[in-house]
């Protein structure tokens, strides 16, 4: 998508910030983001908060699509930061700094708002968590409410906004996308790259995310035992405070030979062959990266109820069950097994809507219109 000529838009500067993990959601976003709004003829660049001597796998793809990436590693210096942030806007003078995560919206929005830049936020979920957690994204919060403009990826998520005190005409609705870019390995290859000894006849769960409460990999395990067919495994793909706690977990429930955890994986998408299905037994959810990855793919979904889910698929195109009930999730996971036709048929229209609904070309309109309400066009001349 191009921007007509003389348009202002095309124009304008953009500086993302991002404190990327590993992987996740978030991370994909801001990578899709950023190359889609340089492709359209933005000048655009990313300051990637990290830790010393790390190069996360975000800056390395990034910098793949040519996109300029700065990394500021200034540990737990947060003043350090902040006022290494604001040298960095001053010198690349960005028209719009726009944040992602907890960390940027409070650092990047304290440091631009210092250099009266205009700042938007996109907001991907909240987690909640501990009481350090917690605390911190009461911060990102209150730092909410002096934005330009807040971009929430799911309708809850909106509603919180509003609950925090962020002025409503300042929120903005705008649902993630799906890049059209995996390449699927075959099963066997799949299972391989991931190396997942399962045998034929087993019934493989696929489950991909952060191993920590918010995510439900805990509900996923409870279900798995009330599976009564032991030839149902679970492939776990991820790591988190959590893990072992749940390895714990499963070795008493008798588990233990039939789940897999199999750590990080990048691009994990392309491995989705290896599994029957996938499991997103979430708590909390803004709109979830991995489900458009299963939909892309046609990976038969069980799905929590949860934040932006149901904004995605129905239960023609999926099975949703409620947050938090291993035995709804098993029943759902149990039917999967019993009927994979069926399964593949939801499959099948889950990805016709993702291609019907989740382009990129109409979600970078989206955010180009954010920024228009931030700055608006001038008037013509009369």
């Amino acid at each position: 998508m191009t921007a007509p000529r003389g348009d202002p838009i095309a124009r304008w500067s953009i500086t993302h910030v991002v404190a990327p993990a590993p992987f996740g959601g978030l991370e994909h976003v801001v990578q899709s983001l950023a190359a889609g709004q340089l492709a359209a003829g933005h000048s655009v660049s990313v300051i990637a908060l990290t830790d010393a001597g790390s190069i996360p796998p975000l800056v390395e793809q990034l910098e793949a699509a040519r996109v300029p990436v700065r990394r500021l590693a200034c540990g737990r210096h947060y003043l350090r930061e902040r006022r290494e942030l604001r040298q960095a806007f001053q010198a690349s003078s960005p028209r719009i700094v726009h944040t992602h995560g907890y960390r940027p919206d409070v650092q990047g929005g304290a440091a631009a708002r210092q250099l009266a830049l205009a700042v938007v936020s996109t907001v991907h979920g909240f987690t909640g968590g501990d009481i350090r957690n917690r605390f911190y994204e009461r911060l990102q919060q209150r730092a909410l409410r002096q934005f330009s403009a807040v971009v929430a990826v799911s309708r809850p998520l909106v509603d919180r906004l509003v609950g925090a005190g962020v002025p409503p005409n300042r929120i903005h609705l705008v649902p993630n996308a799906y890049r059209w870019d995996t390449e699927l390995l075959p099963r066997a290859a799949a299972r391989a790259e991931l190396g997942l000894s399962v045998g034929p006849a087993d019934f493989v769960v696929g489950w991909v995310g952060r191993l920590s409460r918010e995510k439900g990999p805990d509900v996923l395990v409870e279900a798995l035992a009330r599976l009564p067919d032991d030839r149902a495994r679970a492939a776990i793909i991820g790591d988190g405070p959590d893990r072992a706690a749940l390895a714990s977990r499963a070795a008493a429930l008798g588990l233990a030979d039939r789940i897999h955890w199999l750590g990080t994986v990048p691009r994990a998408a392309r491995c989705f062959a290896a599994f029957d299905c996938l499991a997103l037994s979430s708590r909390t959810e803004g709109t979830p990266i991995v489900l458009l990855e299963a939909m892309a793919v046609r990976l038969p979904i069980v799905a929590s109820a949860v934040g932006g889910v149901p904004d995605v698929v129905s239960d023609g195109e999926a099975l949703l069950v409620p947050a938090e009930d291993p035995g709804a999730l098993a029943l759902a996971l149990g039917a999967v097994a019993a009927d994979p036709s069926a399964a593949a048929a939801r499959a099948v229209r889950a990805e016709t809507r993702l291609r019907a609904e989740r382009g990129l070309e109409g979600w970078l309109a989206a955010y180009d219109a954010v920024y228009r309400r931030v700055f608006p066009p001038p008037r013509s001349a009369a």
